[in-house]
């Protein structure tokens, strides 16, 4: 009789455990709903196509948080000091757009150009990565005489 008891016992525990671990996995879910969502309207990869070396090349990325609490952008990171990105320092509110302008100096660049821009924000993940690409045609230079 006590260990059908004891058996019984256990089998209520393990329940009971289950039962809890699905309410926590339910709160996580319902958490991670209302999280704010850096949701790009456009696409995140900007291809400029084919400048003149020397040329400056601006593109905004647009973007909306979807999430149910406020957007706030850390820090936006460029894979080359070539690369500035300018973006909203305020919070963007629920379903509210904004953008991210990058600007691309192309002076003493040639060939093809892949930057990349990191955007920390407090979303998860908890960083996204946009995309500036094209081709600069150099200068030509000019020729030496003697």
């Amino acid at each position: 009789m006590r260990k059908k008891s004891i058996f019984i016992l256990f089998g209520v525990a393990l329940i009971i455990l289950g039962c809890s671990k699905v309410e926590k996995k339910d709160d996580a879910k319902q958490a991670d709903a209302k999280m704010p969502v850096f949701a790009l309207i456009d696409s995140s990869s900007y291809d400029f196509g084919s400048i003149q070396e020397g040329a400056v090349v601006e593109h905004d990325f647009r973007f909306r948080n979807d999430g149910e609490y406020p957007l706030i952008l850390n820090n936006i990171t460029s894979s080359c000091g070539c690369t500035t990105p300018e973006w909203p320092k305020e919070p963007i509110g629920p379903k509210e757009t904004s953008s991210i302008k990058v600007r691309f100096d192309s002076k003493n660049k040639s060939g093809p150009q892949v930057k990349t821009i990191t955007v920390y924000a407090n979303t998860e993940p908890a960083y996204s990565e946009l995309r500036l690409r094209g081709i600069v045609n150099a200068v030509p230079k000019p020729e030496m005489k003697n």
